[in-house]
Parts: C-alpha cells; sequence; structure tokens
C-alpha cells in the first residue's frame, strides 16, 4: 500500500497538470476551428484533442530521444540553444504571431460577407496541422515536467487519458462559451499572446525564467483576469458586439444567395 500511493499523488498531480494544459489547447482549437462550417467545428474540436493524446503519449514512449533535446545544437549571439528551447521559441513565436493575426481579423477586418470568397481557405486539415504544431509544443513541455514528477510510464499514460476524457467531455462547452461572448475570445488570444511570451522566454533564457517564477505571475494574471470577466458577463449583462469572422466559402456564398444583411460570425 505504501508504494502505491507516491503513484497516486504523481498520477493526481499529472492528471491535473494536463488538464490545466488542456485547457489551452481547446481554447486554441476552438479558435481555429470556428472558421470551419459550422458543422465541422465540434468534430475539429475532438480531433485536435485527440492528436495533443496522441502526440503526448509517442514522446512518452520517446522520451530518451526527448532528453537528448536538451542538448546544445547552436549558439545565437553567445547563447547555446538546445532542440528543446529551439523548439519552444519556434512554438512561441507562431502562438504570438498567430493570436494577433487572430484579434486583427476579428476587430480590423472589412465586412467578410462581401469578401474574397478565396480568402475562406480554411480546411479541416490545415486547422489540424496549426493544432499540431501548437500541440508539439505544449506537449514537450507537459512530457519533461512528467516524467521529473513521475518517472513511471503507466502512471504517466494514465494521467494523460483522463485528462483528454475531461477534455472531450467539456470541449464543447468550452468553445460554444468562447463563441458566444466575444470578450472571452479576444481575452483568450491575449492568454495565449502571453503563454507564447512565456515559451520565447523559457526557450531563450530558462534558468532565469524559472528563478523569477515567471508561469506562477502569468497563470495568476490570467486566472484574475478570466475571474473579472466572469463577474463583468454575469452581473452587466451587456449585449455582444458581434466580431468579424472571415467565413468557409460555402458558408459565405451561401450567405450571398440568400441575401444576407449581416457579416457571418
Amino acid at each position: 500500500m505504501e508504494e502505491i500511493v507516491p503513484h497516486l499523488i504523481a498520477f493526481a498531480t499529472l492528471a491535473l497538470l494536463e488538464i490545466v494544459l488542456g485547457i489551452d489547447n481547446v481554447i486554441f482549437i476552438t479558435i481555429l476551428a470556428g472558421k470551419l462550417p459550422e458543422a465541422e467545428r465540434p468534430r475539429a474540436r475532438r480531433l485536435g484533442i485527440g492528436l495533443a493524446v496522441v502526440t503526448r503519449i509517442l514522446l512518452l514512449f520517446g522520451i530518451s530521444w526527448v532528453m537528448r533535446l536538451n542538448e546544445t545544437l547552436i549558439t545565437i549571439l553567445g547563447n547555446g540553444l538546445t532542440g528543446q528551447e529551439i523548439i519552444l521559441l519556434i512554438g512561441g513565436a507562431f502562438l504570438i504571431g498567430k493570436s494577433t493575426i487572430e484579434i486583427h481579423d476579428k476587430l480590423e477586418a472589412a465586412d467578410t460577407r462581401h469578401a474574397d470568397l478565396a480568402a475562406g481557405t480554411a480546411t479541416l486539415t490545415s486547422v489540424l496541422v496549426q493544432v499540431l504544431l501548437v500541440d508539439v509544443v505544449f506537449s514537450l513541455d507537459s512530457v519533461i515536467t512528467a516524467v521529473g514528477i513521475s518517472g513511471v510510464l503507466p502512471v504517466m499514460i494514465a494521467a494523460i487519458v483522463v485528462a483528454a476524457v475531461v477534455m472531450v467531455v467539456f470541449a464543447d462547452r468550452i468553445g460554444n462559451f468562447v463563441e458566444q461572448h466575444p470578450t472571452m475570445k479576444i481575452l483568450a488570444l491575449a492568454f495565449l499572446i502571453l503563454i507564447g511570451s512565456l515559451l520565447v522566454i523559457e526557450g531563450w533564457a530558462p534558468e532565469q525564467a524559472h528563478e523569477l517564477h515567471l508561469k506562477n505571475y502569468a497563470y495568476f494574471a490570467m486566472a484574475f483576469s478570466l475571474l473579472i470577466e466572469l463577474i463583468n458577463i454575469r452581473v452587466r449583462k451587456p449585449q455582444p458586439v458581434t466580431l468579424h469572422n472571415r467565413p468557409h466559402p460555402q458558408e459565405a456564398e451561401q450567405a450571398l444567395e440568400e441575401g444576407a444583411k449581416t457579416p457571418i460570425v
């Protein structure tokens, strides 16, 4: 019995960690899936979560390869970078750039009702490719953390599977909530920019980032701002504005045929 308790504690800790990281994934997947026809969005969310789970499990089985990523590969401006740090830098930069572009499209884009239909070319495949790129970054970080907490492969896989079940159950609810509240969508994109910034900092100066406990400050700021916005939604009950969203060609063409007078969101 005494031998099982440490494994149970490690399992609970890892499951909680995977759920927290999974929420970030669900939000990112939801925003990307918003470019697809409405009927395909739930499927995109489920497939995105499935990719995240498969990526983590494959990295766990290839943990010896993951650990070799800690060897210095290149030196830039006197700073030696390992494979893991390079992935964090690239992934963080991608997250910052993608989130910034999404904010611009939501707020600055022209009326999408009459936009060039060729512009809305998002497909399920392109969405899943972008999800996979971000999954690799999040998975790499979480797998290395998991190995530090528990080196027992069955425990780590079980924690990932449990977290995946939780994400699948709540994915549609989280996705629909974000879609229904424009401020939550912009706030979520701001969170992704903050997470991307943390990844870049950890990729460039990991020791300093850990010494300063930047993640703790960032997650506190995210949790506090989320709490404030939930209170705003509950108390003020404002009329949400309509964010721009470049429609999928099929939906845009159908809207034009029906003489739609409002942009598709």
